[in-house]
């Protein structure tokens, strides 16, 4: 059988409030019986409150809408996210009087509050859970989706994978790429963008301008390839398969914790941009804007995202100068990033963690 996808369409077919997506999200809402999954509960509400000068992250209307559904429902909701990415949200509106719910650092103000799960995928034995998930009854795991530079997509698998985790939980599945840094001395013209775009503070360069990467802060995010203007450093991708494959397995030990119908997936689809929101500056929309998409199936929401993300409705200039639209015929991601972002969606299938056929019920 397959699951069933909600959706809310950005479209707007008469000019007024209740046909807009706001209106359409707040009755999405009310048609998932929240009552069921929430009332009683602590719900945590995983989302990205993006960093420094980024501007496309979920809007917080959307959160409060969220929000107001989860007390309706008998809830009691919080925001969380990354411990060190809750105090660049404010400038984002992300505070508890414009959301309606306190804001908490997920493995609380220092990254030491988690709880150790053992995976055993390759080198990565063990995964740390953040406490303010594996503490909670509920969830509802909000996502923006956009592109990524590593997984192709990032939408609910790689908010659970990168978000519900410790910072060192993030390097050690990023590492399940092949390691070997290369530095190009000739090409390096030392603009120090790599340096400026290094979430670890991994990259240095000595007074000789030679480039040196401290491995224990490096968390394999790749930010210093994608951003390198001269194609200075590389780094080994053939274990990409490894690394969204952990990813997968890293969101089944998560999600394990969990009982049954206890866990909503909601991806809005708008300000779709190449770049994950932690680079810190948000680039042009990619393709106009779709809508909202709910599910009780992480797979299916991933699947029904993926799909919707059309090529042919690519906005012509829209993509940074550093990056290019490969020719063919493959997903619009996989075209900008050479990486096929259904691959961990494939995985997680796999794992049983949901269904990849779908119908899509639209909200009207």
């Amino acid at each position: 059988m397959p699951s069933t996808v909600q959706f809310a369409s950005c479209e707007v077919k008469a000019l007024k409030p209740e046909a807009t997506l706001p209106a359409k999200f707040q009755r999405m809402l009310k048609q998932l019986d929240l009552k069921a999954m929430f009332e009683g509960r602590r719900v945590a509400v995983k989302m990205h409150v993006g960093n420094r000068l980024g501007y496309t992250t979920i809007h917080p209307l959307f959160v409060r809408t969220l929000v107001s559904a989860i007390k309706e429902s008998g809830g009691w909701p919080f925001i969380t996210d990354g411990s060190f990415s809750i105090p660049g949200g404010l400038a984002r509106g992300y505070t508890e009087e414009v959301l309606g719910a306190p804001i908490y650092p997920v493995a609380g103000a220092e990254d030491k509050y988690f709880y150790e799960k053992p995976v055993g995928y390759r080198s990565l034995e063990k995964v740390q859970i953040a406490g303010n998930i594996a503490d909670v009854d509920a969830m509802v795991v909000f996502n923006h989706g956009k592109g990524h530079g590593q997984c192709g997509f990032g939408g609910a698998i790689k908010n659970i994978a990168m978000g519900c985790v410790t910072e060192r939980t993030r390097g050690w599945i990023h590492a399940l790429m092949e390691t070997e840094f290369k530095w190009d001395r000739e090409k390096c013209e030392h603009c120090y963008i790599c340096q400026e775009n290094c979430p670890g503070g991994a990259i240095s360069f000595d007074d000789q301008g030679k480039m040196s990467i401290f491995s224990h802060n490096c968390r394999y995010c790749m930010h210093c390839v994608d951003s390198c203007p001269t194609g200075a450093i590389e780094i080994g991708l053939g274990g990409i398969r490894y690394f969204q494959d952990g990813m997968a397995r890293t969101v089944k030990t998560i999600l394990d914790t969990f009982e049954p119908n206890r866990v909503l997936y909601v991806t809005v689809l708008t300000n779709i941009t190449p770049l994950c929101d932690c680079w810190g500056f948000s680039t042009q929309p990619l393709v106009p804007d779709i809508g909202i998409m709910a599910s009780k199936d992480i797979v299916a929401v991933e699947q029904a995202a993926l799909d919707s993300v059309d090529a042919k409705n690519f906005i012509p200039n829209s993509l940074p100068a550093q990056l290019e639209l490969a020719e063919g015929d493959g997903h619009l991601f996989e075209r900008i990033w050479h990486k096929d972002p259904y691959l961990q969606v494939e995985t997680a299938a796999e794992l049983g963690l949901g269904s990849r056929e779908y119908e899509i019920k639209e909200i009207e």
